[in-house]
């Protein structure tokens, strides 16, 4: 998980709902990630297996916070999945912003080294362009304490940052949440150092004048629960 501090106003702008800040600061971040083994919550083997196409791949999720109603969560400006049938089904099922680009993780957290690479084309996104434009995002990293992976501190910016297990979407105008459950993130912090990032400047100008703050690094979570989408009220 990557955290730039952004302005406020400015991502206000792009999300349908309050934006929540820390101390008057406004946050996006980056979380790369890998998904597993997806499937229902029921039926076992027999409902899995239409899953399989979907199950298992990488992910980037752009995000903000948000709160709505007193409740604090989770708002994706955009998630890229280099899946072309989940970036069909998320917009239809969660109403999630899915895109289609080509996504690189090499997370060898054992040796302290992270690497990405994701490369996203504009045609490929079926937008409107006489030729393609390339748009990139690129890291490289180490973790500084591969050995010491523990919950975040009470009250700290990472537990604000990452505790987060209600997700707030909206998809043509229909606003609506969804929860997510699993235990508390084991982290550490992560030193990155962000190699290119027109994916990014060129999706939201704001992104030129962020300043990438922190970066906390995770080996996963196993277990989780995602619920179904209801509207928001």
């Amino acid at each position: 998980m990557i955290h730039y501090e952004v302005d406020a106003g400015r991502l206000q702008a792009e999300v349908p709902f309050e934006l929540d800040l820390m101390r008057g600061r406004a946050f996006v971040s980056l979380v790369c990630f890998t998904m597993r083994g997806m499937r229902p919550g029921f039926g076992g083997d027999l409902t899995a297996w239409p899953l399989k196409l979907i199950s298992t791949h990488e992910f980037l999720n752009v995000r903000t916070y948000v709160k709505h109603r007193q409740e604090s969560g989770i708002y994706f400006l955009v998630e890229w999945v280099p899946n072309r049938v989940s970036a069909i089904l998320g917009p239809a099922v969660f109403g999630l912003p899915y895109r289609f680009g080509r996504i690189t993780y090499n997370h060898f957290w054992e040796n302290g080294t992270v690497t990405c690479h994701i490369r996203v084309d504009l045609k490929e996104e079926r937008q409107t362009q006489s030729r393609a434009e390339r748009r990139a995002l690129s890291y490289a990293g180490t973790i500084e304490e591969r050995a010491g992976f523990k919950n975040c501190e009470d009250a700290s910016l990472d537990e604000w940052l990452m505790e987060r297990y209600t997700a707030f979407t909206c998809h043509r105008g229909r606003r609506r949440f969804f929860r997510v459950w699993h235990e508390p993130w084991m982290q550490t912090r992560a030193s990155i150092s962000m190699k290119e990032q027109t994916l990014l400047e060129r999706n939201w100008p704001l992104f030129r004048d962020s300043r990438l703050i922190s970066a906390n690094f995770s080996p996963g979570a196993r277990n989780v629960w995602m619920g179904w989408p209801h509207r928001t009220r």
